[in-house]
């Protein structure tokens, strides 16, 4: 059984557009629903709450690390009122 997200759509959405339709806000939450579903098959409800922060790690962690990058590189300005 494949799963095709919460309404039942999102795959194949995904299968038609191709990588543009993984890059933008709504292939993270997929990717969410997707890890959290296949946590709840594997370990029951706790999966709920685990699988979808496991399945998204690298993504988070590399926001995370090139967001520190950009601010150690950048300058902040204050604006004069």
């Amino acid at each position: 059984m494949q799963y095709y997200g919460g309404l039942g759509i999102y795959q194949r959405l995904v299968d038609f557009a191709g990588a543009g339709a993984t890059v933008p806000l709504s292939g993270f939450g997929n990717l969410l629903a997707k890890g959290a579903i296949q946590k709840v098959k594997e370990i029951g409800l706790v999966g709920a709450f685990t699988g979808g922060t496991a399945a998204a790690a690298g993504g988070i962690a590399a926001a995370v690390f090139f967001g520190y990058i950009a601010s150690l590189v950048s300058k902040p300005k204050i604006k004069k009122q």
